[in-house]
């Protein structure tokens, strides 16, 4: 097998969670574009049906469900309707997640709460569920989508349940790969900077000191630059990697 070989994942299924805007639409394009089907998780169909349809313009197979991870039961529902939509789960893309730009003074119970639900306890759900079925096939790649915030404390907004949650996501990356990796299933984690997305608004002017200049490359990234290393991940390139956080930052958490 070349090299270039060990990146393609031809006849491999990816369940990609948030997959409807941002970077969930970017990973699910990028791992189609690696040669995976991809099944497109979210709660907005439309927008859902429209990532199915870029997909399937690629050529691969895809498949839509929707569910909301955080109630009781909607991540195991979302698995079984993947499998039985797509027949197995090969890559898993823990990617939905949400923030809160609050003050630790000010934050809300409900706030916090929210933000603990959809960055942790989902994504430890899908994990089980996902797990636990690649772990009877004995293979499978789980890729978490962390954050620097996860690693240090951004300025000058105060975000604590987010980051309190990334730096969970990156431990439970560490804790469920130690566990499985003698199973046949790698997981690891992509801890990205600061990207253009709905969800951090890198152009606004208050931000720009402290983001992008404060940054060695000077700028932010598009999501697009974040598809490369989640195909390497989720493929046979990243095959002796297990645990690992991969920081994708333009150079950010050096300083």
């Amino acid at each position: 097998m070349s090299v270039i070989d060990k990146f393609s994942l031809q006849g491999r299924t990816a369940l990609v969670t948030g997959a409807t805007r941002g970077l969930g639409h970017a990973f699910a394009t990028a791992l189609a574009e690696a040669g995976a089907d991809v099944v497109v998780h979210g709660r907005d169909q439309a927008a859902a049906e429209t990532v199915r349809d870029e997909i399937e313009a690629l050529g691969r197979k895809a498949y839509v469900v929707l569910g909301d991870l955080t109630e009781a039961g909607g991540a195991q529902q979302v698995v079984d309707e993947s499998i039985a939509a797509a027949g197995a789960i090969d890559v898993l893309v823990n990617n939905a997640g949400a923030c809160i730009h609050r003050p630790a003074l000010e934050v809300t119970d409900d706030e916090w709460s929210y933000v603990m639900d959809t960055n942790v306890t989902a994504l430890w759900r899908m994990s089980q569920a996902v797990g636990r079925h690649m772990v009877e096939r004995r293979s499978g790649s789980i890729v978490n989508v962390g954050s620097i915030s996860g690693m240090i404390v951004n300025r000058p907004q105060m975000q604590p349940a987010y980051n309190a949650s990334k730096a969970a996501v990156h431990q439970l990356t560490k804790s469920l790969a130690a566990e499985w990796a003698p199973l046949g299933v790698r997981v690891n984690a992509l801890a990205p900077g600061y990207i253009k997305t709905d969800m951090s608004p890198v152009d606004e002017p208050q931000f720009r000191r402290m983001w992008i200049e404060d940054a060695p490359q000077q700028r932010y990234a598009t999501p697009d630059e974040l598809g490369p290393a989640m195909v390497f991940l989720a493929s046979d390139a990243a095959s002796f990697m297990s645990g690992t956080v991969l920081v994708v930052d333009g150079g950010y958490t050096l300083f």
